[in-house]
């Protein structure tokens, strides 16, 4: 990325929300280590097969690849409770249609911590049989944590997928970004099959309601701060 777009790269991938240090991980993952909370969102698991009900035929390896993914920061970084910010589901029957090999993956990473799913408008009732609690929201401290973001301080929320687009050596290039004001931030989408909202998009206005916030976008070998107003 070229010097007239990086403000800075952050120190060890650290993210400031309301008083709150966490780690930044580059699978888009948020580490609380004083809490040994992981946080990731919008899974979005089963959007193969639920495309394939449709008609709209997709390899059919999402699921897999996104709990290979959560299982590596999993052991990154040996949480003691993990939160799945919502729309950890493509759809309302997704969990049914899960294979008993990736229910067992799942079990495995919940076993000997506290997994709490909240509930998203893709999976808005989610069973009571995946394991874990399930909640519309969590606080602790200072931080809240649900999907659907309302600007509020301390709020760390999902749903709307950013991404930030930037301009280096010559070409531009989409990529996943943390959004983030230092009071509030919105998490990147981790399913393997998730698109992203440009955060240009006027929904990230009415979060923010100022242009000074920053996407840390996610690179190859680390994160990148860029203002929001200089992506395009």
């Amino acid at each position: 990325m070229t010097e007239n777009v990086v403000r800075a790269v952050v120190a060890n991938g650290v993210l400031d929300v309301a008083g709150v240090s966490l780690l930044a991980d580059l699978s888009g993952a948020l580490f609380w280590q004083e809490q040994r909370l992981l946080v990731v969102s919008d899974l979005h698991l089963e959007k193969g097969s639920s495309f394939a009900a449709r008609g709209v035929l997709l390899p059919p390896y999402d699921t897999v690849a996104t709990l290979c993914r959560l299982a590596a920061v999993i052991a990154r970084h040996d949480p003691r409770i993990v939160i799945a910010l919502g729309d950890s589901f493509h759809d309302r029957d997704a969990h049914e249609r899960l294979s008993v090999s990736d229910r067992e993956a799942l079990s495995a990473m919940q076993a000997r911590r506290d997994w709490i799913w909240i509930a998203g408008n893709h999976d808005p009732a989610l069973p009571s049989d995946l394991g874990g609690v399930v909640a519309s929201d969590v606080a602790i401290g200072n931080i809240i944590f649900r999907h659907e973001p309302t600007g509020a301080s301390g709020e760390i929320a999902g749903h709307l997928h950013p991404k930030a687009r930037v301009t280096t050596r010559g070409r531009a290039m989409e990529r996943r970004c943390f959004a983030c004001d230092g009071e509030r931030a919105v998490m990147p989408a981790f399913g393997a099959y998730t698109g992203g909202l440009s955060i240009r998009d006027e929904a990230f206005a009415k979060i923010f309601r100022t242009p000074s916030f920053m996407a840390h976008v996610l690179g190859d070998v680390r994160l990148h701060t860029i203002a929001a107003s200089r992506c395009s």
